[in-house]
């Protein structure tokens, strides 16, 4: 049996990658991404436009993906293999949430909840012990965690006007307010809810555990995009949570802030992989599509607008790669989270339309996979910061005046 060679094996798995960015990746991390999108293929792939058309997450399916590859834990990905926290390489979770994405968005996003907000919310925000307790746990997949941060009325202005209280009464505390939004809500194991202290009115991160007396998720329903993520809308009356179950470490936005600033990095991530989803889908379908007796590919618009597509990605993989090194260097600030965020979202809009364009009616339809990132772009483009406010956040810092009301 022949051995692939490393660049052999990274043209196989990124042929879009036309600029070799990928090349940071290890032996090890490749082969891992390697068999995640061959899990994917073959677990997810049967099932993804039934789900995608009935708004369900394919939880049977992912967990036989998680089972077949430990794509958090697996010693492959940690040089010393001994890491205490599983603390991967910043261009093995660029690369991860790519795949996914490239893939499918909703399975990507509920995986950067998961193993992005929800987990570093517990490794910035928890004690040793705490970090013990639950981070293993995550990382295989035996308890599921979110990020409970927004809320009905306060999305961009959540930092002073978030209104879900918590009101301390001995050794626990009491918790009250909702929760909007909140992929994955529905089904997480540990919900970590972000309240004001009605005592000094700093925010908070208080740790609650499905089924707890007072705690409802309701479904939000109708959605055109991220169909398969179970966005939650979640009630708190009076629930409480132990002290010990208080993530200690989380007193105030700017805590709250230094968790966003570290996973926003991962949707201008996303947005890039919308890009190579569409454009793999768009590809395949008018490599294979004849009209007026050619083959789509043959005709000159089709390959401008394909042109365009991929130049566009080279630029978006280019962001990631370099945000990698400067997370890699110690030197990753906010601004530079809001310049990949907000650029990797606008070219992505303009590469779904794109590809969606060039699939003629058959692109808004789950069938022919276009559709899905079509929709699934306007979400991207929206959370984790919506374009004006990453403009906002530019803007303050290069010419020193806050802008934001």
């Amino acid at each position: 049996m022949t051995t692939l060679t490393k660049n052999e094996k990274l043209s196989q798995l990124f042929p879009e990658d036309l600029f070799l960015q990928a090349v940071t990746l290890t032996d090890g991390e490749i082969d891992v991404l390697m068999e995640l999108e061959a899990a994917m293929e073959k677990h997810l792939r049967p099932v993804l436009a039934a789900h995608s058309e009935k708004g369900e997450f394919p939880f049977e399916a992912f967990s036989k993906v998680v089972a077949d590859v430990k794509m958090l834990s697996d010693e492959r990905l940690f040089a010393d293999k001994t890491a205490e926290n599983y603390v991967h390489s910043q261009y093995y979770n660029t690369y991860l949430y790519y795949v996914m994405a490239r893939f499918d968005v909703s399975i990507a996003t509920f995986m950067a909840v998961h193993a992005g907000l929800g987990y570093y919310t517990f490794l910035f925000g928890g004690s040793d012990e705490q970090k013990a307790k639950w981070l293993p746990k995550f990382q295989s997949f035996d308890l599921q965690t979110c990020f409970a941060l927004t809320e009905p009325d306060h999305g961009s202005d959540i930092a002073g006007g978030l209104a879900t209280s918590a009101k301390r009464d001995g050794d626990k505390w009491i918790l009250n307010g909702e929760k909007r939004w909140i992929g994955g809500a529905g089904s997480a194991d540990l919900i970590p809810v972000f309240a004001r202290d009605i005592e000094d009115n700093k925010i908070k991160c208080f740790v609650v555990k499905k089924g707890q007396a007072g705690l409802r998720v309701d479904k939000i329903e109708n959605k055109i995009g991220l169909r398969m993520v179970q966005n939650g809308h979640i009630y708190l009356e009076d629930v409480e949570v132990l002290e010990s179950d208080r993530l200690p470490h989380i007193n105030g936005f700017r805590d709250v802030a230094n968790i966003l600033y570290a996973t926003r990095a991962i949707i201008g991530v996303l947005a890039a992989g919308n890009s190579g989803g569409a454009y793999r889908a768009a590809l395949s379908y008018t490599s294979q599509r004849v009209q007026f007796g050619k083959k789509l590919t043959n005709f000159q618009l089709v390959q401008e607008k394909l042109a365009r597509i991929v130049s566009n990605l080279q630029s978006q993989l280019a962001v990631n790669a370099r945000v990698a090194d400067l997370q890699t260097e110690g030197h990753y600030d906010e601004v530079r989270s809001s310049i990949a965020k907000m650029q990797n979202s606008k070219l992505m809009r303009e590469n779904a339309a794109l590809a969606r364009e060039i699939c003629g009616g058959n692109g808004i339809v789950y069938e022919y996979d276009v559709a899905r990132f079509f929709t699934d772009a306007e979400a991207i483009y929206t959370y984790e910061g919506t374009h004006e406010v990453n403009s906002l956040v530019i803007g303050r810092a290069i010419t020193g005046e806050s802008a934001f009301v």
